[in-house]
């Protein structure tokens, strides 16, 4: 532990309680694989998630409900608003290269609160034009500072402890979108009346959440790494920015790594959309035990989200994200679309059945976390712009998955044809995981290739 330089020489002889606490505090946070300096920004990531995820499991039936839209005006909202997290996410990472992920995570937060605050005046005024505008542009808000930090991590953390540190980037992801989120609004939406106006005013409280985040980012988080450019100091802004693009052209791997992680996450956001009705309204287990089903799901994806990072950094990262992440969650996938079918509707031990589905689909949807370890790793000359297209894959993940519901939909196919889908998307990831081959150090010291798969 460095010293100040005003510090009492006399006291460097001999630790207070207080000096081993913290000692020891951050040697338990290295053998976790969280940089001590960072810790404060997991936490962040985490409340500032929770108030962006809020809204996740009832914003399409509340929109239908208070603008009196069709659904496919509100999914075309919903789906541009996709595309804005898309380029949101790419930006994390162009920008981070070009400024520093510190001052990103800046803007990403003024960014939200900035279209939050003129989407729930368009809502509460039925104006739909500035209603879908004010939540499109609000999309640009979660990436930049949730990516931003992740880009943060992968400049500070060492390799040998990469997977580890992004499985607890995650961590703090997915626990608050949509686990916390979710289970903030169970609580929130009937003290607040319930109803559409409880959903209103659940949205107005996650602006609370949201300011508490990015405060703790701020004042908590002090490493010198994250205020600084990233890219190389001769490459002109231009090319900083497109960077990402560049290599993803030009080096194969980048765009195989790009569609991997792009399928990654798709079936999530593609069952919020498919979900919601069949579980609450067909299967009859009502809103407030679809969102509780949410929480559980998502919460076991929390509990072994550095467990699967943690494992890609001894077995190899190659083989975690093929075997667990590929092929566990496909038959997740499909183990939670077909239980609650085959349960009885309504039931008890029906509902029971299929949050322990639900849970194994989000348990397996971990094995992909060391593809935020494998991408810069492909480029190690340009881990930012790797990086870029890593966060823009992450972000453009909600465009694919409601762009397959929206294509499947629009072709005539049901609920079932959407899963099959993504089934499909995961066959194709599959073998394109096989091309991914980087070195790795892994924990224990030995040096391997993660082509052991």
């Amino acid at each position: 532990m460095s010293q100040s330089p005003h510090e009492n020489p006399s006291r460097r002889t001999s630790s207070t309680a207080p000096d081993r606490l913290e000692v020891s505090g951050h040697g338990r946070l290295e053998r976790l694989g969280i940089p001590p300096v960072l810790r404060w920004g997991f936490v962040a990531v985490l409340v500032f998630m929770t108030g962006n995820g809020v809204e996740s499991n009832f914003v399409t039936p509340h929109l239908q409900a208070v603008l009196g839209s069709p659904e496919a005006t509100v999914a075309t909202i919903i789906t541009a608003y996709s595309l804005s997290v898309l380029v949101g996410s790419y930006l994390s990472g162009a920008l981070s290269d070009l400024v520093g992920p510190r001052r990103v995570m800046a803007l990403g937060f003024v960014v939200w609160v900035v279209f939050e605050a003129v989407f729930l005046l368009g809502l509460q005024a039925g104006n739909l034009p500035v209603t879908a505008v004010a939540y499109t542009l609000r999309g640009f808000g979660f990436p930049l500072f949730a990516f931003a930090f992740l880009v943060w991590v992968n400049i500070t953390t060492p390799k040998e402890r990469n997977g580890a540190a992004v499985g607890w980037f995650y961590v703090a992801f997915t626990g608050g979108l949509p686990t916390l989120g979710s289970l903030f609004a169970v609580g929130a939406i009937p003290v607040f009346g319930g109803g559409t106006g409880g959903e209103t005013g659940a949205m107005v409280a996650s602006v609370a959440l949201v300011v508490a985040g990015f405060l703790i980012a701020w004042f908590g988080v002090h490493d010198e790494a994250g205020r600084h450019r990233i890219a190389p100091a001769g490459e002109t802004r231009a090319q900083v920015l497109t960077s990402g693009l560049r290599l993803t052209f030009t080096q194969p791997r980048i765009a195989m790594g790009f569609c991997v992680r792009l399928i990654n996450t798709a079936p999530e956001f593609g069952m919020f959309i498919v979900l919601p009705a069949v579980i609450a309204d067909e299967r009859g287990w009502g809103q407030s035990r679809w969102l509780i089903m949410t929480v559980c799901v998502y919460a076991t994806n929390i509990f072994v989200n550095a467990a699967f990072g943690a494992l890609g950094d001894r077995i190899g990262w190659q083989r975690t994200v093929r075997w667990f992440g590929i092929v566990g969650s496909a038959a997740g996938l499909v183990t939670w679309w077909y239980v609650p079918q085959l349960v009885p509707a309504g039931s008890d031990w029906g509902y029971v059945l299929s949050v322990v589905a639900g849970c194994l689909f989000g348990m397996l949807l971990a094995g992909f976390v060391p593809m935020g370890a494998i991408m810069p790793a492909l480029a190690p000359d340009h881990q930012g712009a790797a990086m870029a297209m890593y966060t823009t894959a992450a972000g453009g993940a909600s465009f694919l998955g409601s762009g397959v519901v929206a294509l499947v939909y629009g072709v005539g196919g049901g609920n079932e044809a959407v899963v099959w889908s993504f089934v499909g998307l995961y066959a194709v990831a599959f073998v394109l995981v096989g091309f991914l081959k980087v070195p790795q150090v892994r924990t224990g010291g030995r040096a391997a290739l993660t082509a052991d798969v």
